[in-house]
């Protein structure tokens, strides 16, 4: 007997086991590694990998785009590149210190400083990697290739040196500079942060909105209003600042006498506010311009800071003009807090009540937000809790007129998700606003996917991008290299080791603050020492300067990264558009004015089932690796590479969908691959060896072989354009639309030859054709699905001789195969497509009626105007036929009879004509079928004014006057079918053999049965009902009935003294029939 040339396959497929044996299968053969070894010396895919933080576990977002950065490359691999794949870890920053601050109760800067900032970093040090063994299990676990051997840390010293070349580099192109700024500013952190930064944290929160009463000093009882919603700036108040443009009332208020002067645009607002009357309350004394009401001066409403500010008493607490002030909230009137407002400190300075360099400025808060003794009320209070202490102070002095809240989006903190405060700070600088240009032209180099991103998102970003706030007032970081004198006014900028070790007596080995800040560059000007300064890197920084600092360049790898700049793919979520992208995209155009990457994949966000934010407190979504676990990594991949997100929109991620794709994606695919198999070993008992012929399925004259295999070369070429373009989004559906013709088509409708029914040769062309299938689909799916690909592939791989192109070790070392052109056919797939079109329309006429398969029906009638659909389908004719169960079916291209009607897509159309959607609805209904003919031969009719297209609107057919019950019509905007369902006594007999054939079919099933196996079948009718005629029925029948069964069925009882090897009685109908199967007698 012939040895089975596949090994046998199980009935019922464990996928999460199968990869965990195909994972000790790639460690056994050391696979990832193994691949990189033999595309040594071929053309390499330059990719950057992001470095994610390992001081917390991967969630779904970071399984997403590891997924799809494995996806994209090892199909670079299987295209013939060599890929190299290094993780890397983002290691400074926030995340590490607020680990070490909860740990050693570290309240601020003080603190460290006591601690050591030596014992602080090391501390943080410590705790950096602590994750990296989970990160590692779960990356794994999901199937991604990618080298955590040599990995990049952000911490190593060569990481870190090439940071300080990239910072050298725009030092000398003179495009770092300190200055004195109003900005965001994390009291959380006690740090500033760079104007992304704020981009990625906006939440809806409810905050004071005052109206405050200023007393003027040159006339009694004359006040002047103006709101804010920031009252724990009140203190740090230097001015008021008008629209010199502007009207403003002077009012005087009848009930107290008191003179108010207001913004004549904002009047009717603060009337409301304070709930008084416009007319019954005020008496209008005089409208002035905003221009006439500048140098009026004021009393300040807390007296901290009038000893101080005596000096400048001609220009503190009066009135200043900038055409800033607008009239769509407040007063018309800003209080002006120059510490902690952008334009308060314009037009402050523009006034001279503080110097340019901040001399003057009233800035009351330490590093952490909290009051100085200065104010000696609220000292200690952090800013945001004295909002209350102050409006009482307020209100006891009189000046609150207004105490009310309003609810608004606010910039918080990314990190420690505490609101953000804006103050006067000097920072360093990276000059970005004048290389807009260059950043505009170096994006528009790159492809994006979607193209949206770039276009709009990124580019919007672009052309509004500010400079750079690259320092951070931290302590675990890149130290900047800049050592100042006391002035700052001599600044030399170190760029690596070599150039700082001439400056002390040792060997540097680490370049944190606490290994480099005691060293002192001496004076050449002069000045004494230089020393360096206190602040670290932004760590986008340190991320952004990625692909040179991850290779050590320039210092090391110097020709291999010149010779792979820009990268050809990155790829990380929608939130890095403001972030890393940005970074990359700042950094390569001052350095090398060229883009960091040629291409680019931008995923959406992962939510919850509910659509809210994923969190590990509510517990709102399934852990991913239960999901390993229960379904397969395979099935969580192919879920999220097939939705949505992978073209930046978001996804509802729902364990439903996972197991979608194992219920209508794996187990079809497994059970065609176990049907193959099993096929195969029936073949081989008969036959003798199978061997896989590719020429055979080129010569077939079969229409499904033909049509197939078009479909499988199509399919090659189409993956190949569309990588490419890396649209995966249309790749994954193109191999998933094939895998269901495979399982749903191709194997359904051939069994009958691949069983033998047709001839040897037959069923060998036919097992040929599905081998070929079966193992280009493993190929082609492997980057998406990598182990139940090489699970299959495994096997598959058993019947290919030694030295063939495509058996290898591992799937994953087989290059994607060449399509052949003479096979792709476009007409064929054209026919088969009309024939599943028209079979599915059938199905559903059947399911409107409520009519199951089993029973046949007479007659199918198709309209369909084209001429060539007739010829496509007659070829198909038997398909049809045996799906639907009809026994004759009749073409007519007389569309007379039919009807058409207009449907509107309200979704697409509601944004476009909305108030007018209804008179647009009910024009629709009143087109003439002229009008509608003609909408579908143009694709386009105006509807009320309005451009409707065939997305917008869809055209259903019925039959005109239909009035008989047992006809039941079905069409799309091309095809209309009738279905005959008048009953027929001959088809019911045929009707009574499909059910007899189903339950025994079932009952060898159950017992376990094999196609070949030796046994005996008996059936026999041992309940009939009245005037039954069932038993008539299958002998009258019984070579129709053989023919459904393949095999025999015996209509009498089985012989006294037959082995019995399973038996069932079941009902037919209201007959109660007896099927018997026994060992072969």
């Amino acid at each position: 007997m012939t040895e089975s040339t596949f090994l046998p396959i199980p009935d019922r497929p464990n996928f999460p086991e199968e990869e965990t044996k195909t994972l000790a299968y790639w460690k056994e053969i050391d696979a990832f590694q193994e691949s990189l070894r033999q595309s040594k010396g071929k053309k390499p895919y330059n990719f950057y990998d992001g470095p994610p933080f390992a001081t917390g576990l991967p969630h779904y977002g970071h399984i997403l785009a590891g997924t799809i950065k494995d996806v994209v490359c090892r199909f670079a691999h299987q295209r013939g590149h060599h890929v190299e794949r290094r993780f890397g870890w983002d290691c400074h920053g926030v995340p590490v210190e607020g680990i070490i601050d909860a740990k050693l109760k570290i309240k601020g800067r003080a603190d460290v400083l006591n601690m050591g900032i030596d014992k602080y970093n090391e501390e943080c040090r410590a705790v950096v990697l602590q994750y990296t063994q989970e990160w590692r299990n779960v990356v794994e676990r999901f199937g991604r290739w990618i080298d955590f051997d040599n990995d990049y840390k952000t911490m190593d010293l060569s990481y870190m040196e090439s940071i300080w070349w990239c910072f050298k580099e725009l030092f000398d192109k003179g495009l770092v500079y300190r200055a004195f700024r109003v900005m965001a500013y994390s009291t959380a952190l006690s740090t500033p942060l760079s104007n992304f930064e704020v981009q990625l944290n906006y939440k809806e929160v409810s905050d004071p909105s005052i109206i405050v009463q200023f007393k003027r000093t040159d006339k009694e009882n004359s006040w002047l209003l103006a709101w804010t919603t920031t009252p724990w700036t009140l203190p740090s108040n230097m001015a008021l600042c008008v629209n010199p443009e502007f009207d403003y009332l002077v009012l005087k208020v009848k009930s107290s006498g008191q003179e108010w002067v207001v913004g004549k645009d904002r009047f009717a607002w603060v009337c409301s506010c304070t709930k008084m009357d416009q007319e019954a309350d005020f008496e209008l004394l005089d409208t002035v311009k905003g221009a006439t009401l500048v140098g009026i001066g004021y009393e300040p409403l807390f007296p901290f800071f009038k000893e101080k500010c005596a000096h400048n008493k001609d220009k503190v607490w009066h009135v200043i003009s900038d055409k800033y002030v607008t009239a769509s909230a407040g007063t018309c009137i800003v209080h002006q807090a120059p510490a902690f407002g952008e334009d308060d400190y314009r037009a402050c300075v523009k006034f001279g009540v503080i110097e340019k360099d901040g001399t003057g400025m009233i800035q009351p808060i330490d590093e952490a937000g909290c009051f100085t003794a200065d104010v000696t009320d609220y000292k200690g209070m952090h800013v945001k809790a004295a909002d209350k202490d102050i409006k009482e102070a307020l209100k006891k002095n009189g000046n609150l007129l207004h105490n009310g809240n309003e609810v608004h989006n606010y910039p918080h903190c990314w990190r420690s998700e505490t609101p953000l405060i804006y103050r006067a700070i000097p920072a360093w600088f990276i000059k970005v606003e004048d290389a807009r240009d260059k950043l505009i032209a170096n994006n528009n180099q790159t492809h994006w996917v979607p193209s949206f991103v770039k276009e709009k998102r990124f580019h919007n970003w672009l052309m509004e991008a500010r400079d750079w706030c690259v320092s951070r007032n931290r302590y675990w970081g890149a130290p900047i290299p800049l050592w100042v004198s006391d002035d700052f006014e001599e600044v030399v900028c170190i760029g690596s080791v070599a150039e700082l070790e001439q400056y002390t007596d040792r060997k540097i080995t680490d370049l944190h603050r606490h290994f480099i800040d005691d060293i002192t560059i001496p004076s050449k000007q002069g000045k004494g020492v230089l020393k360096r300064v206190d602040e670290v890197f932004d760590c986008w920084f340190e991320s952004g300067s990625m692909p040179y600092s991850s290779k050590h360049y320039p210092f090391e790898n110097k020709e291999d990264f010149e010779n792979g700049f820009p990268a050809q793919f990155v790829a990380e979520g929608l939130d890095q558009t403001r972030g890393w992208f940005y970074t990359l995209m700042v950094l390569s155009t001052h350095i090398f004015n060229k883009p960091a990457f040629q291409n680019l994949i931008c995923n959406g966000l992962v939510l919850a089932a509910d659509g809210k934010k994923m969190s590990k407190r509510l517990k709102n979504y399934p852990d991913p690796m239960d999901m390993c676990n229960q379904y397969g990594a395979d099935a969580v991949r192919m879920y999220m590479c097939n939705s949505p997100v992978v073209r930046a929109e978001p996804l509802k991620f729902k364990e439903e969908g996972v197991k979608d794709i194992v219920k209508d994606v794996f187990l079809p695919w497994f059970n065609a691959y176990r049907f193959f198999v099993q096929e195969v070993g029936r073949y081989e008992g008969e036959h003798g060896k199978f061997v896989p012929d590719s020429s055979r399925i080129k010569k077939s004259t079969n229409v499904m072989d033909k049509w197939v295999n078009a479909c499988l070369h199509h399919l090659i070429k189409f993956v190949r354009e569309e990588l490419d373009a890396y649209r995966l989004y249309t790749v994954v559906g193109g191999l998933t639309k094939l895998l269901e013709d495979l399982t749903n088509w191709y194997v359904r409708l051939n069994r009958d030859r691949m069983r033998g029914n047709n001839g040897q040769e037959e069923a060998l062309t036919s097992l040929c054709t599905l081998y070929d299938l079966l193992l280009n689909l493993a190929v082609l799916l492997a980057p998406v699905v990598p182990f139940i690909t090489e699970f299959m592939y495994f096997n598959l791989a058993r019947a290919l001789p030694e030295g063939h192109e495509m058996k290898a070790k591992s799937v994953h070392f087989v290059m994607i195969p060449e399509f052949d052109p003479e096979v792709i056919d476009e007409d064929i797939q054209r026919a088969v497509g009309s024939m599943q079109k028209t079979v599915e329309l059938g199905r559903v006429c059947r399911e409107q009626k409520k009519v199951g398969l089993k029973t046949p029906l007479k007659k199918m009638t198709i309209f369909n105007q084209d001429p060539r659909f007739k010829s496509d389908l007659q070829p198909l004719h038997s398909y049809i036929e045996e799906e639907l169960n009809v026994m004759e079916i009749e073409y007519s291209t007389d569309v007379s009879q039919i009807s058409l009607s207009a449907t509107l897509n309200f979704k697409l159309l509601g944004k476009k004509l909305g108030k007018e959607m209804k008179n647009v609805q009910n024009a629709a209904k009143e087109l003439s079928q002229e009008d509608l003919l003609k909408f579908e031969k143009e694709g386009t009719i105006t509807i009320c004014g309005f451009e409707i297209n065939a997305e917008e609107m869809s055209l259903g057919r019925s039959i005109k006057d239909l009035t008989d019950p047992n006809l039941q019509p079905n069409g799309d905007s091309e095809t209309l079918l009738v279905l005959d369902f008048t009953p027929d006594p001959e088809l019911l007999k045929l009707a009574a053999c499909r059910d007899v054939r189903n339950r025994v079919q079932r009952l060898r099933k159950e017992a376990k049965l094999n196609h070949e196996d030796p046994v005996d079948m008996y059936a026999t009718v041992v309940e009939a009902k009245k005037d039954s005629t069932l038993a008539e029925a299958l002998k009258e029948k019984s070579e129709y009935l053989d023919g459904l069964l393949r095999r025999h069925l015996t209509l009498e009882a089985a012989p006294a003294g037959a082995e019995v090897i399973i038996e069932e009685s079941f009902d037919v109908d209201g007959d109660k029939v007896k099927v018997v199967i026994t060992k072969k007698a």
